[in-house]
């Protein structure tokens, strides 16, 4: 089967919750089995809050899928807004850099919570259509994540070639030790002026070919939404 064969998908959110079970054992077989000790409950864990996502009306997935409806890659976001864990957090952490880039960032945001592929079919760009896909005609202004701190993983690699740019640095959420990274990138929606005031040409190269990790980085224990 060639890289043709699979298909990039919008999936609506009663599609998700339909495939639960195949969307769950993706992330386990794309990140748990390499990032948590016991990957089996962090799965069943991570089912309870995807359950609560699916039952968004909000909701914006992506799946890809070969002929025989077989799921080798799944991506999802969900409007940030507040009172949800993850976007407070990070509003706060902005907000005490500079109000304004706070709300440049997160006042308009698109927020990913997954992006994985299955490792048999990754190194395929398979990752990078799963974005370009995601982010296609958005409402909102901005598109941000969290990705784990080394800036060589593939995932991190991908980001930064699909015009994301570090907001946080060596960030770590409340609960964890582990230092992430959070994202953002403008998308086309947004106005042309950046938080300083300058004009932006929101220009970004594509780079190498690259595929999707998880989103927000890892699982010991991993920021949830």
């Amino acid at each position: 089967m060639t890289d043709m064969d699979v298909s990039v998908v919008p999936w609506s959110a009663r599609r998700m919750r339909t495939r639960l079970d195949d969307v769950i054992g993706i992330y386990k077989a794309a990140f748990l089995d390499f990032h948590e000790a016991d990957p089996v409950r962090a799965a069943r864990d991570r089912a309870l809050h995807a359950r609560r996502h699916f039952d968004r009306p909000d909701l914006r997935a992506v799946a890809a899928v070969t002929p025989d409806d077989t799921l080798v890659g799944i991506t999802y976001a969900l409007p940030g807004k507040p009172g949800q864990w993850w976007h407070d957090v990070v509003h706060d952490a902005l907000t005490a850099v500079s109000p304004a880039t706070a709300g440049h960032w997160l006042d308009d945001c698109l927020e990913v919570v997954e992006l994985h592929v299955l490792p048999a079919w990754q190194g395929r760009s398979i990752g990078r259509r799963l974005l370009r896909e995601l982010l296609l005609d958005v409402p909102q202004h901005t598109a941000a994540l969290s990705a784990l701190e080394p800036p060589g993983s593939r995932a991190r690699r991908l980001y930064a070639s699909e015009g994301f740019v570090p907001l946080l640095s060596d960030f770590q959420f409340p609960g964890t030790f582990t230092p992430y990274a959070v994202l953002g990138k403008e998308l086309p929606a947004a106005s042309a002026v950046s938080p300083d005031g300058d004009h932006s040409d929101g220009d970004h190269s594509d780079g190498e070919r690259a595929d999707g990790e998880r989103a927000d980085g890892s699982g010991r224990p991993e920021p949830v939404r």
